[in-house]
């Protein structure tokens, strides 16, 4: 139910007929400037941003939390957060460097090896995360202005699909807390054999910019769960949820050094904590290239298991049975869902040949109809990129498709002339070896490739390092069921794409990834398990 109630919402976000969040709603929780409602433009003519919506809600938490506390940067330093839509600062945050995570790190051993955590009963973890859950619920709205303000993600995504999500995953966690069990083994021999599940101990956690609060409650979740204590390394793009969060969760009654939270830089932060000696066990969720490092600093420091959630190139396919203008809506989405910035992006739109042009006509038509402007504001599909970084590396990537010959068929520019707005851009005639049809762009480039048949075509979709995801659009029952098998990928979504669920596991194959996250799998990466034998002196039965 939930991964069903979390698809509609998303399909509503970015769908052309969408009716958004009432206007009353967004005037009374979000700002007052309404006179921007109606100057809302399609990305081909005027600019992105007219009136832009002044979110009503305050930033209180810009520090470390590091034992329960909000406490300064051991250096005293700070560093910008901004707001996409304009490139302008909204906050100053706490710097966090190596004797930040080293203080956090000690917080967190204290509280594993010497705190009420681990020793508290199973059921009262379970509490404390259901009320958890239930404050962030009540605070919702507040909650997703700050997300949607330092992220650029739609207000009406964060606010009606991701902290409902977040919610759910940390009822979800909850619930297995009092259900994480080991085992009785028969063993040959006079022998009790038992299995413990233990809490691994300390774990470092880094998460991304794209989702911060999904992030959060992936790794988080699991985590205190299994009674251990966390060290978590926000993005330095976006800081600020997890913050307000954090607080809430210690509202609920989380004892002080269980969450230490440390905002900063990778190469000052996050590889003191990737490499830190003292932690017990690594989860990092970025990009591939920056897996290897954070794999290598744990390697090479106290060999602590990773877990990686890395980078895709995922391909979705469009067979010649399909319904053509629902295979276009889904495959828009699959690409251009929270401004294409999200890992598991079906970046490759393979396409079969005879019915290619048709697709490639009302794909170009949807990317036209496509509403970019500020997320805050009723009928807006798209905002802004999340930094001139990112929004730079996506302008490149256009110029390359256009350089290598590939036929741009819509966009292609900024939009805009303050923040990160990037046109809906589609490409046609696209070749399996251009840079855009290979690179993670991370952007709103939707790639369309043509194909003849189903070996082709998994042959083609499977010649990539990545391995995150897939998407298979096709009437045939047999065909779904082969590429199913034939897809190198750790998701595979039939006839939709993007559905999320808290049971639903999520990871790679390939350079896309190590372990998943989510579900019942997810708890394999916050235990360990032990092996228990004790003799048995004249036993009844074996």
């Amino acid at each position: 139910m939930a991964a069903r109630a979390l698809s509609r919402l998303l399909s509503r976000s970015i769908s052309s007929s969408s009716s958004g969040v009432s206007a009353s709603l967004l005037r009374s929780s979000l700002g007052r400037k309404s006179e921007g409602w109606t100057n809302i433009s399609r990305f081909s003519t005027a600019a992105a941003v007219e009136e832009l919506i002044t979110p009503q809600v305050s930033i209180n938490y810009t520090q470390h939390l590091i034992n329960g506390q909000f406490v300064d940067a051991a250096s005293g330093k700070t560093f910008p957060t901004y707001d996409p839509r304009t490139g302008e600062v909204i906050a100053r945050v706490a710097e966090g460097d190596a004797e930040d995570i080293n203080r956090a790190v000690s917080a967190a051993r204290e509280a594993f090896d010497n705190g009420p955590w681990p020793k508290m009963t199973a059921y009262e973890r379970c509490r404390i995360l259901l009320r958890f859950a239930d404050l962030v619920e009540k605070h919702n709205d507040e909650i997703a202005a700050l997300e949607s303000w330092n992220n650029g993600k739609l207000y009406e995504q964060a606010a009606k699909a991701e902290v409902p999500m977040f919610v759910r995953l940390f009822r979800y966690y909850a619930g297995w807390a009092d259900k994480i069990h080991g085992l009785t083994v028969p063993a040959d021999g006079d022998y009790h054999v038992q299995t413990l599940h233990e809490p691994i101990g300390v774990a470092g956690q880094i998460i991304p910019w794209n989702f911060p609060l999904l992030m959060f409650a992936w790794k988080v979740g699991p985590a205190l769960a299994c009674g251990n204590t966390i060290v978590l390394k926000t993005a330095e793009q976006t800081p600020l949820t997890a913050l307000v969060v954090a607080k809430l969760l210690h509202e609920a009654g989380l004892p002080a050094g269980v969450l230490n939270i440390v905002s900063g830089y990778g190469p000052t932060a996050g590889a003191p904590l990737a490499s830190h000696m003292d932690v017990d066990k690594l989860a990092f969720t970025g990009s591939t290239d920056t897996g290897k490092t954070v794999l290598e600093l744990a390697a090479r420091s106290n060999l602590k298991p990773v877990t990686l959630e890395l980078g895709g190139k995922s391909p979705f396919i469009v067979c010649e049975d399909a319904d053509v203008n629902k295979a276009v809506e889904i495959a828009h989405f699959a690409l251009f869902f929270n401004q294409g910035q999200c890992c598991c992006a079906g970046s490759r739109t393979f396409v079969h040949e005879r019915i290619y042009d048709e697709f490639l006509e009302k794909s170009k038509e949807r990317a036209l109809r496509r509403v970019v402007g500020d997320p805050f504001k009723k009928g807006v599909e798209q905002g802004p990129q999340i930094d001139s970084k990112q929004f730079e590396k996506v302008l490149r990537y256009i110029k390359s498709g256009i350089d290598s010959n590939a036929t741009l068929e819509c966009g292609g520019g900024r939009l805009g002339s303050k923040g990160f707005f990037v046109q809906p851009t589609v490409f046609s005639n696209v070749q399996d070896d251009m840079l855009i049809a290979k690179d993670e762009i991370f952007g709103p480039v939707q790639t369309i490739l043509k194909f003849k048949d189903i070996d082709e075509v998994i042959q083609r979709a499977n010649a990539t390092r990545y391995g995150l995801a897939a998407g298979v659009f096709t009437k045939n029952v047999s065909t779904a069921n082969t590429m199913m098998r034939a897809l190198r990928a750790g998701t595979v979504w039939i006839n939709c794409f993007d559905v999320f669920d808290a049971a639903i596991p999520f990871g790679g194959y390939k350079m896309s990834g190590i372990g998943r996250e989510k579900g019942i799998y997810s708890l394999h990466n916050y235990l360990q398990v032990k092996a228990v034998v004790t003799p048995l002196n004249n036993p009844a039965w074996l």
